[in-house]
């Protein structure tokens, strides 16, 4: 029989989407929950009292008035500008030639892949961050280099090459027939062993011919279960250039329509500047938009009205976008959301920002029925969170009239030092 653990304090469940329906009818935190964990799955979520009644058997550890939730899930994020986060200034372009690209580089050595994958899924785990979806770079080695060492942790990751033919590095230049066959190879070796997701990955249309583009559109409808990810509307003047690269296109998200790259397990990260026309279509094929407010903030992007889109049904994500982003921690992102959508005149409730977090953007990769959420049957990955992790946070919570004060306190204020565990796959990783 596998070993039972079980976890008590307050947690945090769902049982809708906050964004459409009222947080108070569809969120709720249990101030004496528990969650029963057997072998690498949840097998209970209810009261603590009854759960250590059913399982006499099982390891119990409190958490006290520690926040047990879903682990975090960041779904857009670049593993191997680990190394050359929170680099100065630049603009997007700019910022890519100067910082991204050199360091990409050096991801041709597999030895140095592999320390930079295992170093990004310490630091992310530290974070509370139990999945992620990255891109790699264009070296196969950097996709295995994460795959094998997410295997390591039991821990579900998306990731795919990323493939650039033009307006790159030429040691950052594969080609397309060479993107094509090399995703292919990957996808065979990974997608769906284990915890493994593939992601067909093409940089932005900047950096793809339109053969390229076609040839990933074409491999996308081999493999129609993988996920495609890329990024969309970032910057103003990526726009513009978006137009200049392909004067007949309607708009940026026809760049990647045209080219069979639209779709609902696609991922279009940053989609800041939409015109009209991109945002029907997203709503209309369930296009997934990833927000990563840090980075949009941190290259000067622009704010995203996730509100508005959230009102048209476009199912949302929620991400750092490391090293385009300053921070590795969901918490900094969630403040950074809050921050953008106030900038529209809305105010997000802690409850919607913590399911942007965990079940929003398990959805928006199309794992809910694995992770996201507190659920029997689904992985144990689970983050804890110190309500009080600091004398500041402390004094502030000193004052709430609410548990849900204090997790906005903890949210917007909180950091590395608010998580009192990680799990992931019923392993505490980090305590």
């Amino acid at each position: 029989m596998e070993k039972s653990t079980l976890l008590t304090g307050q947690t945090l469940t769902f049982c809708g989407n906050p964004l459409h329906e009222p947080w108070e009818e569809c969120v709720r935190i249990d101030s004496a929950g528990a969650v029963l964990m057997q072998g690498a799955r949840i097998a209970a979520v209810g009261d603590a009292a009854a759960l250590k009644s059913a399982h006499p058997q099982a390891h119990v550890i409190s958490y006290g008035d520690d926040l047990i939730c879903p682990g975090f899930v960041d779904a857009h994020v670049h593993f191997p500008q680990t190394a050359m986060i929170a680099s100065w200034g630049k603009r997007l372009i700019d910022w890519l030639n100067t910082y991204t690209f050199p360091e990409e580089a050096r991801f041709a050595d597999p030895a140095y892949a592999a320390r930079i994958a295992a170093r990004y899924l310490d630091l992310t785990a530290a974070n509370g961050t139990t999945t992620v979806a990255s891109f790699a770079t264009i070296h196969p080695a950097s996709v295995d280099a994460l795959f094998e060492a997410a295997a390591l942790r039991g821990q579900c990751v998306v990731t795919g090459k990323t493939c650039m033919n033009r307006n790159a590095p030429d040691d950052l230049r594969d080609t397309a027939q060479s993107a094509y066959d090399d995703s292919k190879e990957l996808i065979a070796r990974w997608h769906g062993k284990g915890r493994a997701q593939y992601a067909i990955t093409p940089r932005f249309s900047p950096t793809s011919t339109s053969e390229q583009l076609s040839a990933l559109g074409t491999l996308w409808a081999e493999h129609p279960d993988c996920l495609m990810q890329t990024h969309l509307s970032e910057q103003t003047d990526e726009v513009e250039w978006v137009h200049s690269l392909f004067p007949d296109a309607r708009d940026y998200l026809d760049t990647y329509e045209v080219h069979g790259l639209l779709g609902a397990r696609g991922l279009y990260g940053h989609a800041i500047h939409l015109t009209p026309r991109e945002v029907d279509r997203l709503a209309e094929v369930q296009g997934r938009v990833i927000h990563c407010p840090t980075s949009n903030m941190f290259i000067g992007s622009g704010a995203l009205n996730l509100p508005a889109l959230a009102a048209r049904g476009i199912p949302l994500g929620l991400a750092t976008d490391t090293g385009g982003g300053s921070s590795f921690s969901m918490l900094r992102t969630m403040a950074a959301a809050y921050e953008a959508a106030q900038h529209h005149g809305h105010a997000l409730h802690a409850a919607q920002l913590l399911w942007l977090a965990t079940a929003g953007s398990a959805d928006a990769l199309h794992l809910s029925g694995q992770i996201g959420t507190l659920e029997q049957g689904h992985f144990a990955d689970i983050a804890v969170l110190d309500l009080r992790s600091t004398a500041a946070i402390a004094q502030r919570a000193n004052r709430s009239y609410s548990v849900w004060e204090d997790v906005f306190a903890t949210i917007m204020m909180g950091d590395d030092r608010a998580l009192r565990a990680t799990w992931i796959a019923g392993t505490c990783v980090t305590a």
